[in-house]
């Protein structure tokens, strides 16, 4: 896995690897902790379609698997998505939505950025590293 993956962090609420059919059992872990750290929706909803689509990317893109770590910090509930892919820059996301015309792609980065707090995208030493936040209570 990646070089990226280190230990979870401090307040680490889930950890887990990903193929296509974890998905969605992911996403229902993480809809699961989310709430119970005191995310409430509509945030929640957004939350979880957000690591979703990051996770979908990280299976498309990435290797055909990623891993996923979620953890509160300093009143912000995070997950941070790791893959073996090539990797990106955060100047791949349109800032402006990808139009119907654009083919299938291209949307799943641009949604993440508007649903969350925070978002960060680096390049590991293999892979992507992508970990996206939102502000608790």
């Amino acid at each position: 896995m990646n070089a990226d993956a280190e230990a979870p962090p401090h307040g680490c609420l889930l950890e887990a690897k990903f193929r296509l059919g974890d998905v969605p059992g992911v996403r229902r872990r993480i809809a699961e902790c989310a709430a119970r750290a005191g995310l409430e929706e509509p945030r929640l909803g957004d939350f979880v379609l957000a690591v979703h689509e990051v996770a979908c990317n990280a299976v498309e893109h990435g290797g055909g698997m990623g891993r996923l770590v979620l953890y509160r910090q300093e009143g912000t509930l995070h997950c941070r998505v790791t893959d073996n892919g090539p990797g990106f820059t955060e100047e791949v996301i349109p800032p402006e939505p990808p139009g119907l015309l654009a083919g299938e792609g291209g949307r799943g980065l641009w949604l993440t950025r508007r649903l969350t707090d925070q978002l960060e995208i680096a390049v590991g030493a293999v892979g992507a590293v992508v970990t996206l936040g939102v502000a608790l209570g």
